[in-house]
């Protein structure tokens, strides 16, 4: 278990009660320390105490041991880089930034204790820095199956990514990685050998690939074999990438990196497609898309189910006299309603348009999904909206309809739709059921 198992954890939309990581910022250029320690500060949980030279590091390591440290090479007390050494001495987590780049110092930067190194001009060199950062003393760490027959090389490949904060699974064999992705569903990135003694690298990418899309999981294939269609039939299985043996550790590093990135910005543009921009909840496309299989398990158990259509009362006239900046507010407050009256449901619930949002209220019964209906009128109705040191009050009506297996989402979507039309010719602020009819029938 490295360092970073223990230091402070993720920087997340709310990092107040989060616990901090201390970070030695050691570099005698005002400039670029200044910068360093403001995005670093405003970007991570890490509290930064900044020393301009060897000395000055040096004394502050008698006096305590910090989570991590970055460092440029040469420092004016110290040309040669001995900061290196230093920190290495103490144990410290290293990211390196330098102004030269030559195989001396690319030796110095495999250092063991080295989590990263970048050149320091070049114009992104603060964003790496900030996210490497961001990585290491993250809480959400991605997870790796390392997948080969080998102990030693499974123990290899873990060491150089000791640093990297990587939460790291093994498996020795195809059918025991398979029964580790089954067990572990936080896993993002499988490196798997080629040749293994129940079944192959190309194999268990095909298998993996049948049950996770490559939006969801990564596949880096390695061998030591010379074969050079090895990688193009890793590739073609559905492999992500390809690494030869014997490593070189910086190289495996950058591919995983860059794997795990892609999977993240994968996962934003997903969740940006999948999101109303104003509410922050599933819009229409995204909620077709997951009701339709979460009706499908419905069928398959017999349960029950239902659909609410939920519409803000006279939200037109809230836009027409305070504007669309109050009218956003009005929705942001009804999606968090929602959200917390829903929570620890088994419900779906997504935003369709202005005033409509849609919930499909799985496996509970007819009764069960009308008192829930009923508790978000509730609950939007004691909801307040400051606006101008005015307090305005909100309500809603809803309509809800039992879920006919038979029937296509569009038409349970109509009859929902039509208990809202009986909602609102009621008076609003209510909710109206077709479960009353089929009690009547």
């Amino acid at each position: 278990m490295t360092r970073f198992r223990t230091i402070s954890q993720a920087k997340s939309i709310d990092t107040a009660e989060q616990p901090t990581c201390s970070i030695m910022l050691v570099e005698d250029s005002a400039a670029m320390a200044l910068m360093l320690k403001s995005r670093i500060e405003a970007e991570t949980t890490g509290e930064v105490e900044w020393y301009k030279t060897y000395a000055e590091a040096s004394q502050a390591l008698m006096d305590h041991t910090p989570s991590l440290a970055v460092t440029g090479m040469n420092l004016p007390d110290a040309p040669d880089g001995e900061i290196i050494d230093l920190l290495e001495e103490e144990g410290v987590p290293t990211i390196l930034f330098t102004a030269t780049l030559n195989r001396k110092v690319r030796e110095r930067a495999s250092a063991p204790h080295i989590v990263d190194y970048f050149i320091k001009d070049a114009p992104d060199t603060v964003d790496h820095i900030a996210r490497t950062i961001q990585r290491v003393t993250n809480a959400a760490v991605a997870s790796i199956l390392i997948v080969d027959d080998s102990e030693s090389a499974r123990l290899t490949l873990a060491e150089i990514l000791s640093l990297q904060n990587y939460r790291i699974h093994h498996a020795a064999c195809g059918s025991e990685a398979l029964a580790v992705l089954e067990q572990n569903d936080d896993i993002q990135l499988v490196i798997t050998d080629f040749h293994m003694p129940d079944m192959d690298g190309q194999e268990l990418t095909r298998r993996i690939r049948t049950a996770y899309p490559p939006e969801r999981m990564r596949i880096i294939g390695v061998s030591a074999s010379s074969d050079p269609y090895l990688s193009a039939a890793l590739l073609k299985a559905g492999a992500s990438d390809f690494v030869y043996r014997p490593y070189i550790a910086e190289e495996v590093k950058c591919r995983i990196a860059s794997n795990i990135e892609t999977l993240n910005q994968m996962r934003r543009l997903q969740f940006l497609a999948e999101r109303d921009f104003v509410s922050g909840m599933y819009n229409r496309r995204a909620f077709f898309e997951q009701a339709e299989s979460r009706l499908a398990r419905v069928r398959k158990k017999g349960g029950a189910a239902s659909i609410a259509i939920l519409d803000i009362d006279d939200f037109k006239k809230v836009t027409d006299t305070y504007g669309h900046d109050v009218g956003d507010q009005v929705i942001q407050t009804v999606a968090k309603v929602i959200h917390n009256v829903l929570a620890r449901r088994n419900c779906l619930s997504a935003h369709f348009s202005g005033e409509e949002f849609v919930v499909l209220l799985s496996e509970m019964s007819n009764d069960e999904a009308v008192a829930v209906s009923e508790d978000l009128c509730k609950a939007l109705e004691q909801a307040v909206i400051l606006h101008d040191q005015n307090k305005l009050h909100i309500t809603a009506s809803i309509g809800v309809a039992v879920v006919q297996p038979d029937e296509t989402l569009s038409n349970n979507l109509n009859a929902a739709d039509q208990m809202l039309y009986m909602a609102k010719e009621k008076g609003h602020n209510r909710v109206c059921a077709d479960a009353e009819f089929y009690r009547a029938a």
